[in-house]
């Protein structure tokens, strides 16, 4: 018998988490004043096109309606179970998602529906955009929208973690939902203090990476923008052209980034304290790297042999491509469907790969496919050894058996989702391509995708509805499937 949700401490949390948000809007402020010189009476008019109003309008609405949800319910009962939990998680990408859209749409860019997906894409790091010229654009909306990026990459529920023992609310609970992938990590004992590590750590790259785009002759909204977009896996850049607008070392920079935002953050924590040892014996990270640099290094050759590029030019656009699908950060420099059929082929299969568990990455993850081909291969040992006990170890331990039934599980109703969706969106009339290029990348949380959705493309000309089902499939993918489906089945709700 289930005890009864506890709604209030739901209202409450999602209250706290929407005043997070609005106090983020505001972040954006400087580069509105600052790029559009504003004046007096420009801001009395609401002037079109001057963002200004809207990001002050949609910041005010989010924080006061948080503070609204908040200040009413609490005195709430501070217990908060694993069932609130996935509530909590499942509902505010959504509701955040919901306020989140408003500074895009009083600001004219779209549509509210075109808004709603412009900024689940941004929350959930996916990167699929409908905007066909970003550069029109003003300079406050899209630090916003990179700032969405940002906030989605290590969650907005991990940051609320370090505030909600404050109020005497547990997070342990919104921890397992926000992070569920096989073995989610604590850095420390008290919840709080690892969501503070991770944020610590989050921070600290973006900044870094910051600094090395500005001396790359990026300025300060530019690199900021592309910081937070490379280090949350997102891909919206500021550029039409994305990351080939950019200079070579722009490139290199971004690609090293990329790579250490698609780790585990487990890891970038140990080599901080200097325990590099650990960190090169971890066998996830070992098995990513190897994709990484064997995927490249093929790319890269096929593409001197069987064109005209440089051998430089070549390396470096198989290499930032790879690394840009694998992490399910999105950004571009190459159109690789104009590359031999094999090659974004192979481009498409490496969107079911995935960073590393743990990491500000999207897709299946580098951890389950390990555990699934170490499975696999021991299972043929068991067959021959019927009565032998032959255990997955992965760095040297034993994996339960629940943790291996749970990564197979995963991998199966991921490939149905793939399948089913697939067919639902070409059934609103897209192409076979589009369709499954569309699913791939918003399932995986990847941003282009193949055919009409591709790298030079955007997804502006998807049916209303495909963008409503691909929004979900964001979420969806963001949190691995199981934390949304499981408030979506009748024994969740059974008191």
């Amino acid at each position: 018998m289930q005890s009864k949700i506890n709604y209030p401490i739901i209202i409450e949390t999602i209250g706290l988490l929407l005043m997070i948000e609005g106090m983020f809007m505001f972040l954006s402020l400087p580069f509105s004043i600052y790029y559009q010189q504003p004046d007096l009476s420009r801001i009395l008019l609401f002037t079109p096109g001057y963002d200004f109003w809207p990001l002050v309008v949609s910041g005010a609405a989010t924080f006061i309606s948080g503070g609204t949800l908040f200040l009413i319910y609490r005195n709430a009962p501070k217990a908060m179970s694993k069932r609130e939990g996935y509530i909590i998680v499942s509902l505010s990408w959504i509701i955040i998602s919901f306020f989140g859209a408003l500074p895009f749409f009083l600001g004219g860019m779209s549509g509210y529906s075109d808004a709603f997906f412009e900024t689940m894409s941004g929350f959930t790091t996916t990167g699929a955009t409908i905007l066909q010229d970003i550069e029109s654009v003003s300079e406050g909306l899209l630090f916003w929208r990179s700032l969405t990026h940002w906030i989605g990459g290590m969650g907005i529920i991990v940051l609320s973690l370090a505030i909600l023992p404050i109020l005497g609310i547990g997070g342990m609970s919104l921890f397992v939902a926000e992070v569920p992938g096989p073995t989610p990590d604590k850095l420390h004992p008290r919840i709080t203090a690892t969501a503070k590590r991770l944020w610590g750590i989050y921070v600290l790259l973006t900044l870094i990476e910051t600094v090395f785009l500005m001396f790359g002759g990026m300025n300060l909204f530019d690199g900021l923008s592309h910081a937070f977009a490379t280090m949350a896996t997102g891909g919206f850049s500021t550029r039409n052209a994305s990351i080939a607008a950019f200079s070579p070392y722009i490139q290199y920079v971004i690609i090293v980034f990329m790579v250490l935002a698609g780790t585990n953050f487990t890891l970038h924590y140990l080599a901080l304290h200097g325990k590099l040892k650990e960190v090169f014996r971890n066998e996830e990270y070992k098995y990513y790297l190897i994709v990484l640099g064997l995927s490249s290094i093929i790319i890269g050759l096929v593409l001197f042999f069987n064109t005209d590029l440089p051998f430089e030019k070549a390396i470096r656009d198989s290499l930032f491509q790879v690394v840009s699908i694998v992490t399910t950060t999105g950004f571009i420099t190459s159109d690789y469907l104009m590359w031999p059929g094999f090659l974004w082929m192979l481009i498409f299969l490496l969107m079911f790969t995935g960073g590393s568990a743990g990491s500000t990455g999207g897709g299946i993850k580098i951890m389950r496919q390990l555990l699934i081909f170490k499975n696999s291969f021991l299972e043929l040992k068991r067959i021959i050894h019927p009565n032998a006990i032959i255990p997955v170890r992965f760095n040297g331990r034993a994996v339960p058996s629940n943790v291996i039934y749970n990564v197979m599980a995963f991998f199966v109703i991921y490939l149905i989702i793939f399948g089913i969706s697939t067919l639902l969106m070409s059934l609103m009339g897209l192409d076979f391509e589009t369709s499954i290029g569309s699913v791939a990348a918003c399932l995986g949380n990847i941003g282009p995708g193949i055919g009409n959705v591709g790298p030079v493309d955007n997804y502006a000309a998807i049916p209303l509805a495909g963008k409503w089902f691909l929004s979900f499939l964001m979420v969806l993918g963001r949190l691995e499937l199981f934390t949304v489906l499981i408030i979506l089945s009748p024994a969740f709700w059974r008191q």
